[in-house]
């Protein structure tokens, strides 16, 4: 069978191609976290981690909506300090106001220099320095959570509270990536 002269599995193909690369397809795509360094529920290599050099990790994103003035990341872990019997979320990073043109996130980005205009917020150590995976005990599951924004926020080393506090009303699209970590992996 075919259509005006071409092949069934060549209307697909066209159609497809067509749909992907029209400006109304790329505005309709998903925001996505991913990493270079691991996969969605995945480990984490021991370099990201206190095993390691506790560099911040590789991140890329793709999808950021229309209408985004800013990104922000918050990397956190549900499982402190034990996983079998969780008593808190302990945050490890808080990046805000990353440009939106930013297609990620270079791996150590947070000692190397982050992109102009990004500022940090307080860990729970703290600090507003990335504190990698250092699980006390058990396997943990780290959440880095991408949030796209219609706005720029006017803060000062918020926590993950009062950035989400500011960010309330304003969240255009957000998305996850989980890592994994406990100590002895390599």
């Amino acid at each position: 069978m075919t259509v005006t002269g071409i092949g069934v599995v060549g209307f697909a193909f066209l159609l497809v191609t067509t749909l992907a690369v029209t400006p109304e397809a790329e505005a309709a795509m998903a925001l996505t976290l991913t990493s270079s360094a691991f996969k969605q529920n995945a480990p984490m290599p021991s370099r990201l981690t206190c095993e390691g050099d506790d560099r911040s990790p590789p991140l890329a994103w793709t999808g950021v909506p229309e209408g985004t003035k800013s990104l922000a990341l918050i990397v956190d872990d549900p499982d402190a300090p034990d996983p079998k019997a969780p008593k808190r979320v302990w945050v490890h990073w808080i990046v805000y106001n990353l440009s939106p043109d930013l297609p990620g996130l270079a791996e150590n980005a947070d000692r190397a220099g982050l992109p102009a205009g990004a500022s940090r917020g307080l860990n729970d150590a703290r600090t507003t320095a990335y504190g990698g995976p250092c699980p006390p005990i058990g396997r943990h599951r780290y959440f880095h959570k991408l949030y796209a924004l219609d706005t720029e926020l006017d803060l000062d080393r918020p926590t993950k509270s009062s950035l989400e506090t500011a960010m309330k009303g304003h969240v255009l699209a957000q998305t996850e990536l989980v890592g994994t970590y406990q100590k002895g992996d390599r």
